[in-house]
């Protein structure tokens, strides 16, 4: 199902066909350098660059005998280029000299698009938080109200949130743009360093500092555990969302398009569907996260193990969080917001969630913080205690201007002015600007 609805450039960088036309990228661009460094001669070099090519087909039926697939692509191309220029083809390379540096051109593209996607669902958060700065809503900690926020103030930690994402995106995309062709143990000894690095350097690469027969796995695990972390966070929201399209709950709504279907039994559903399957999604690449740090210990200077799996968890990981990041930006771009229900919800309180403001002003008054907690909290057991007995005095201001031992602190109206919705919101736009919104 993601493949079907995933975006089709990211698909395309992960297909037979592209790995193939890169692999012929570094074939070519090898015995570019190869001749320039006086060993194929010009000819030849044209020769190659003229008639090399691939067939993924052919290619295909020649790994079913030669089981390798390396093997199977140099055969394929040498039959293309033909005698005598076909010589020099992988002329001084090692299989995973072509695969590892591929590997790292689709990285480096995967996160190019990734990047983008966290950019277009920033500018999404941006504009939901913008256009609700001021919406008040309810705080929740253990599930359960706290203090006032604002929707806009919770979107816009979500949008520095996905900040982060953005940076280590970044450093990821730099960490894997490392390319090496030094051979069979990596101590260059058939071609030297300087065709590394002009191959490196056409791909936009760097050539590793040192590798075995293979890039070092420790780099291809920091970028999953990155694209882990990144997919975290889009479940973090997800579940966010989730929570506040509870029934009882209500403050916003996934978008719920014209002829869709909630249930097969009860036609009056509309379920976070899509939410859910991102908070799904993530599990999966978390799962993917340990694969690739399973992939890091391999025998002395290479074995294949690592292969097989990488083969599953590179693409489907890029895949799947280029699926989620849009689908996310969708989702928050079309989230449906009920401003009436938040302010239904705050209210649900009884104003209680002034506590804290009475608390710290009757510690200013010279109260212990002791004395002044029990006074508090004692006029809040008795709200919650009228509430639940629907009583006419369940409102916690009334219950504190009916407390002697509370009123004689304050003066006649102080208590009411201090316990405004107001207070809570006069660093919100000072918020705003700390995160560049």
């Amino acid at each position: 199902m993601i493949q079907r609805y995933s975006r089709p450039e990211m698909r395309a960088i992960w297909t037979e066909q592209r790995k193939l036309e890169i692999w012929l990228q570094i074939e070519l661009l090898a015995s570019e350098a190869l001749c320039a460094h006086g060993l194929v001669p010009r000819q030849d070099l044209a020769q190659m660059k003229a008639r090399a090519a691939f067939d993924v087909d052919r290619c295909h039926a020649l790994e079913r005998t030669l089981n390798h697939d390396v093997v199977a692509f140099t055969t394929n191309v040498a039959e293309t280029i033909g005698p005598p220029a076909s010589r020099w083809l992988h002329f001084g390379l090692t299989s995973s000299d072509v695969l590892d540096t591929a590997f790292a051109v689709q990285m480096v593209q995967s996160a190019d698009l990734l990047l983008a996607d966290v950019r277009v669902l920033r500018r999404a958060i941006a504009g939901q938080a913008r256009r609700h700065q001021a919406t008040p809503m309810i705080g929740r900690s253990h599930g359960i109200h706290a203090e006032p926020t604002t929707f806009g103030l919770k979107l816009a930690l979500m949008y520095d949130e996905f900040g982060r994402a953005l940076r280590r995106l970044e450093s990821a995309r730099d960490a894997v743009a490392v390319g090496k062709l030094s051979g069979a143990v990596g101590t260059s000894a058939h071609l030297p360093p300087r065709i590394e690095a002009h191959v490196c350097r056409k791909l936009g690469l760097r050539p590793a500092p040192l590798a075995t027969q293979v890039i070092q796995r420790d780099i291809h695990a920091e970028f999953i555990q990155t694209l882990a972390l990144v997919a975290a966070s889009v479940e973090r929201w997800a579940i966010e969302f989730r929570h506040l399209q509870r029934t009882e709950v209500l403050e916003t709504e996934e978008y719920f398009g014209r002829g869709q279907k909630g249930s097969s039994a009860m036609p009056h559903k509309r379920n976070p569907i899509t939410f859910e399957r991102l908070t799904g999604l993530a599990r999966v690449l978390r799962g993917n996260a340990v694969a690739a740090l399973e992939n890091v210990a391999l025998w002395h200077e290479r074995d294949i193990s690592h292969s097989s799996v990488e083969r599953v968890i590179f693409p489907d990981s890029c895949t799947l969080l280029d699926y989620m990041l849009d689908t996310l930006a969708r989702g928050v771009t079309g989230l449906i917001v009920y401003p009436q229900n938040m302010a239904r919800n705050l209210r649900l309180s009884l104003g209680m969630w002034h506590s804290q403001t009475v608390l710290l002003a009757l510690i200013r008054k010279g109260l212990s913080r002791e004395a002044a907690y029990e006074l508090v909290q004692r006029n809040a057991m008795k709200t919650w205690q009228a509430k639940h007995a629907h009583r006419p005095d369940a409102d916690f201001l009334r219950q504190l201007e009916g407390d002697p031992d509370v009123a004689r602190h304050f003066r006649k109206g102080e208590l009411r002015r201090l316990c405004s919705l107001e207070a809570h919101f006069k660093h919100v736009k000072a918020r705003f600007r700390k995160v560049g919104l």
